[in-house]
């Protein structure tokens, strides 16, 4: 069965649609914007006119590192709650018996929660910049929010962390049996791109356009290797009966997981014995 974009964008839709029928996604997603915000509006508000421009340069730095944090932590969350959540729904199953292919499946997933992750990155960098132009009092913070490496930046980190984040999130999903320690786990492993940018941001890394290329481009490699591996262990039938197949130790075939023979023994006291 060959790709299909067709398929792919009804299952951008459908977990579109997920987002109207639970609230914690939506809560979650509307709170921690906010408060990645107030913390930079108060950094640029708080440095006045007199305040030297190095100064100025470190505080914008920390601004955009934080900006940063956005893209990268919350579609963790949210990723982490993908597979292991419609699970606990009981969602999972029958999205796992349509005839879609994991690359498919994976990258609806992906581009659901990319789509709105990335585009709150960029209205915080907006809201910051037209914030800065219209109440800042240091000049020097104007000009330092407008650099091109800063905006070049922004626009290639703010996805490629949020890529970064989605598919190790997704991929601790598929193996998680609790909500919690999947998301728990997703968060801290938004950290290690994290650490990178704050190099940068405090300028331990002279920041360039050449700089923030060649690490767009690490990060681009990094999500298209994360996403053959989580493709690689994605395992529909583990996913449906809970354990995986084994094998008869004679070669006659395959045992059926611990989870498919409760399920017979269940059908077959409720009634499946009396068939004949």
């Amino acid at each position: 069965m060959s790709f299909s974009v067709r398929r792919l964008g009804a299952m951008l839709r459908k977990e579109l649609r997920e987002y109207r029928r639970s609230p914690f996604i939506v809560v979650t997603m509307a709170l921690l914007p906010l408060v990645f915000l107030i913390e930079p509006m108060i950094t640029i508000f708080r440095i006045g006119p007199s305040v030297a421009a190095n100064v100025a340069d470190k505080a914008v730095g920390a601004t955009f590192l934080v900006l940063l944090i956005a893209p990268a932590m919350l579609p963790a969350v949210i990723a982490a709650y993908s597979v292991v959540g419609e699970r606990e729904q009981g969602t999972l199953e029958p999205l796992l018996t349509t005839p879609l292919r994991r690359e498919e499946l994976l990258l609806g997933k992906a581009l659901g929660v990319v789509v709105p992750a990335v585009g709150i990155a960029y209205l915080l960098f907006a809201v910051i910049q037209i914030c800065a132009r219209l109440f800042a009092s240091n000049a020097a913070v104007v000009s330092a929010l407008g650099q091109g490496p800063h905006i070049l930046a922004e626009i290639l980190f703010a996805p490629l962390l949020a890529g970064w984040s989605i598919w190790v999130g997704i991929g601790i999903s598929t193996r998680a049996s609790d909500v919690r320690v999947a998301q728990q786990l997703g968060t801290l492993s938004s950290i290690p791109p994290l650490a990178v940018v704050a190099l940068v941001s405090f300028n331990v890394f002279t920041p360039s356009v050449t700089l923030a290329v060649v690490f767009a481009l690490v990060l681009l490699v990094a999500d298209i290797i994360l996403f053959r591996v989580v493709v690689a262990l994605f395992d529909r039938e583990r996913l449906i009966t809970g354990a995986r197949p084994l094998r008869a130790p004679s070669g006659g075939g395959q045992i059926p997981p611990a989870g498919a023979v409760r399920q017979i023994r269940r059908i077959e006291r409720t009634g499946g014995s009396g068939d004949g």
